[in-house]
């Protein structure tokens, strides 16, 4: 079962991955893009070694770029390994998924082979998964069309242990960006020598146009050629048959279009800012069949030396993989593993997000927040008499929004009953639930039966609420529901709703088990913290829970 703090170190693994991506993307040569490659490795994937083995053009594999210790790379760095021995490391060891890891125990026949390599001695593993200096751990990156680029080798894990599956996934992904990067930088290097024969070889320009032809045509992504400037400026004048197979379009057809034709009405903002020469976007472009697909816009302004631009050359790469792989990280890094529901830090995430540090009570009305802002404020900038209260409602931070929501932002505050009375008032409820009777059935039944009856106890309460509300997973078997617009009776009665959908036996593996819960209702309001929301419903959960026998609790 999943632990609480594991969400974090996720997301953590998640914003270095992210970093370490951007920066691929930074580099503007093959050799940058090389270096930058095993740098990130060693800087946000956990490993102390790394290097990149690149396919020459006659096959075998040649050590490009190494980072992380500088004896190593002075030995290894030119070196190169025949084809026929990578092959043969690459069919070795376990397969894992994308990734190929050889152990210590199967990896000493490979030490005499002509393949770079650095290795220490050193005692068995004292545990199943601690990292060996003989092992090897290998990311093999591929084309788009699926030719070998090059080998990713990574070596000395700094927690001393094998990677999990977390850490196997963020290296394959890795490597799969990786090589993207790479050909991209590949293709960027083409295409500017293209450009550069086009500009200053005129004699010579027949010969350039072939070279930019066959570069434009045979490129592995998008590519399309647009009018700059007059009254059809954006217009496709040129697209190549990848990005026409990307959109599900024949060139005859896009030629009709502009990009701001094609784009995802909630892009097009971006497409706009994004500048024309040398600008860069990822946004959604519409295919044949009405639906949209991620790409990542680059663009290049090829110009006349006498008249000036002429036309827009745009690079389009399909990034609709990476895009799923983030919205996947995403909703693992806020999302509980077992059950699907929020964790608990995107529960507290989306009840901060309803929540202001200024309380309702002590809100400036419109009129006085205009006289505040226009008649009695201090040329020095401070809060006067008549200025805004010194208790912090200038601040923007106070709202959401930061700073840019100011005092006329659209926040609505959050309010709470005064009493456990139904009074009429509507608030946004907090529904602590903890189960009674589930360590029994976990010491009784096993690990096995109390992850399928969380994931049932999960399935009831989600079915048991609104369109709307929230269900999370706090931790263990702790549950928290979030529901808007409730007064005091709605939120007793949703309690006893959702007591009653619990109660019933669950059958698992045959048999038939059973859990009570104990609910305490809390009240989001505006001035708490959410930690202060939560505590305060745990807190009336347990004065429920004493309130009831053992026997009664059991029973609902």
């Amino acid at each position: 079962m999943e632990t609480e703090s594991e969400p974090y170190v996720r997301l953590a693994t998640l914003r270095q991955l992210h970093q370490v991506v951007a920066e691929l993307n930074t580099a503007r040569s093959l050799a940058d893009t090389l270096q930058t490659v095993v740098d990130g490795i060693v800087v946000g994937l956990g490993y102390e070694l790394a290097c990149v083995n690149l396919v020459r053009p006659d096959g075998d594999l040649v050590v490009a770029a190494f980072a992380g210790d500088p004896s190593a790379e002075a030995l290894i760095t030119g070196r190169v390994g025949s084809r026929a021995s990578w092959e043969r490391r690459l069919s070795m060891g376990e397969s894992w998924d994308g990734l190929r890891f050889i152990p210590h125990t199967e990896g000493w026949v490979l030490i005499e082979d002509d393949v770079p390599q650095w290795h220490t001695d050193g005692p068995d593993p004292r545990f199943e998964d601690e990292w060996h200096p003989e092992d090897r751990l290998y990311a093999p990156m591929y084309a788009s069309g699926g030719e070998l680029l090059g080998v990713i080798s990574v070596d000395r894990p700094r927690n001393g242990r094998r990677p999990g599956a977390w850490g196997r996934e963020a290296l394959q992904m890795y490597a799969f960006q990786a090589a993207i990067a790479i050909s991209n930088a590949r293709l960027r290097a083409n295409m500017q020598r293209a450009l550069v024969r086009l500009e200053r070889e005129q004699q010579a320009l027949r010969a350039s146009e072939e070279s930019f032809r066959q570069a434009f045509e045979y490129a592995p992504s998008g590519m399309a050629i647009a009018e700059m400037g007059g009254d059809q400026h954006g217009r496709l004048l040129r697209t190549n048959d990848a990005l026409c197979r990307l959109l599900g379009r024949p060139a005859s057809v896009l030629r009709r279009y502009s990009f701001s034709d094609l784009v995802h009405p909630e892009d097009i903002g971006t497409l706009l800012r994004t500048s024309a020469e040398g600008g860069r976007a990822e946004l959604r472009l519409g295919r044949r069949d009405g639906t949209y697909v991620w790409v990542s816009l680059r663009n290049s302004v090829v110009a006349d030396a006498a008249d000036g631009p002429r036309f827009l050359l745009t690079h389009v790469e399909d990034i609709e993989e990476r895009k799923r792989h983030e919205l996947q990280l995403a909703h693992r890094a806020s999302h509980d593993s077992l059950t699907g529901l929020p964790n608990s830090a995107e529960l507290r995430a989306r009840l901060g997000a309803r929540l202001c540090r200024r309380p309702q009570s002590v809100r400036a009305s419109a009129v006085e927040a205009l006289d505040a802002a226009f008649e009695g404020r201090p040329e020095d900038g401070t809060a006067g008499e008549h200025g805004f209260p010194a208790d912090g409602y200038t601040d923007p931070f106070d709202l959401p929004g930061g700073a840019d929501a100011g005092p006329y932002d659209h926040h609505v505050h959050t309010v709470a009953p005064a009493t456990d009375i139904d009074d009429g008032t509507k608030g946004l409820a907090v529904l602590f639930c903890d189960l009674d009777g589930f360590k029994s059935i976990n010491d009784r039944f096993g690990h096995h039966t109390g992850d399928a009856v969380l994931i049932e106890v999960a399935r009831r309460l989600t079915t048991g609420v609104r369109d709307g509300d929230t269900v999370a997973r706090l931790g263990g078997d702790e549950f928290v529901v979030l529901a808007d617009g409730l007064g005091a009776a709605d939120a007793a009665d949703l309690a006893v709703r959702l007591r009653n959908a619990i109660i019933p036996p669950i059958r698992v593996d045959g048999r038939a088990v059973r859990v009570g819960a104990s609910f305490g209702i809390g009240w989001a309001s505006c001035g708490m913290s959410a930690d202060e929301v939560l505590r305060s419903a745990d807190q009336r959960m347990y004065i429920e829970k004493r309130s009831r026998s053992k026997a009664h609790r059991r029973a609902g």
